[in-house]
């Protein structure tokens, strides 16, 4: 993230019932822990492991509602709630595009669910509490610091990611609830920002949950977003010095077959100049679904190389859930 202008991050503090008009207690029990098992085998295993736990919340309906990459292509999944019971879930849908999914309880459930918020109203310096499970306890009051543009290393993009301070230190999957007690985002990330004294702030990055909101009814239905597939061309990319290079390459991805190599700088996609990484996802993009050709020009240390890469559905390449 870029410096921090006129913002000094607050110290963590519990969130206190009497500074809401809405039940704390109730919005805080829908908080979940979830803790997945991946087959070591499984496409993510290297990359996220094969042993993973964050957390989720109850949402209508009695669904966990969580951060994808805590179940893509678990084998197992067991959810603890407020009480200290546990249930066996299983993932009902995941969206690339956005990182949300979806878990479904594998026993009937007796807890209270969080309402969907407008994220859209979400605005610099709101309070907002981030929890996990566990109560006040393990919750923090937090403040929002900005609302921008988010490219992921990974091929991933959010216009408008919710960054808020201080930091949730169990921030995976965790749901940030805004002051009338709504459910407005999914914890994502844990990053690092500037002040204008040149301090290193920690923040979290959150998805909005009107992300989900059109999707919803898809992913409770198809497991999928019924919308077109992104292309995904397997590589991991930052910008760099004004450059879009080319960190790694996922193995056996499009990227590789087509003759890519880290250092790659990205010049280009069909044609058409690459100012940085959220320009040059959104140009891939614009090509068409996945499976289309993405003409790029790279530059290396003997110059320009022109490459075709035959995209591809990541999804394809995944585990599908199993019941157990």
């Amino acid at each position: 993230m870029a410096t921090l202008s006129g913002w000094r991050v607050p110290s963590a503090v519990q969130p206190r019932p009497e500074d809401y008009l809405f039940d704390l207690d109730a919005a805080l029990a829908t908080a979940v822990c979830v803790h997945s098992r991946v087959p070591s085998d499984a496409y993510t295993a290297r990359t996220l492991g094969d042993e993973r736990i964050g957390n989720g919340v109850l949402v209508p309906g009695g669904l966990v509602l969580t951060i994808g990459y805590l179940i893509v292509e678990a084998e197992t999944i067991w959810l603890s709630f407020s009480d200290g019971s546990t249930a066996q879930g299983h993932t009902l849908g995941y969206d690339q595009e956005s990182g949300f999914a979806l878990i479904q309880p594998l026993s009937r459930l007796d807890f209270p669910t969080l309402e969907f918020g407008d994220s859209s109203k979400a605005r610099k310096d709101d309070r907002i509490i981030i929890c996990a499970p566990g109560g006040v306890e393990n919750s923090i009051v937090a403040h929002i610091v900005g609302r921008q543009e988010f490219a992921g290393y990974w091929e991933y993009l959010l216009d408008q990611a919710i960054f808020s301070a201080p930091a949730h230190p169990h921030w995976g999957g965790a749901p940030l609830i805004d002051s009338r007690g709504r459910l407005i985002g999914i914890g994502s990330l844990q990053l690092q920002a500037s002040n204008e004294a040149g301090s290193e702030l920690p923040l979290n990055m959150s998805v909005p949950v009107n992300l989900l909101k059109p999707i919803f009814g898809d992913l409770k239905k198809f497991g999928r977003a019924n919308r077109p597939v992104r292309p995904w061309l397997g590589l991991y990319s930052a910008d760099m010095d004004g450059d879009v290079v080319v960190l790694e390459l996922a193995q056996g991805g499009p990227a590789e077959r087509a003759g890519m190599s880290a250092g790659d700088i990205v010049l280009a996609v069909a044609g058409e100049a690459v100012h940085d990484l959220a320009d040059f996802y959104r140009k891939v993009w614009r090509l068409g679904a996945a499976g289309v050709e993405v003409p790029l020009t790279v530059v290396r240390e003997q110059g320009a190389v022109e490459l075709l890469v035959n995209s591809a559905d990541r999804d394809a390449l995944f585990k599908s859930p199993s019941v157990h």
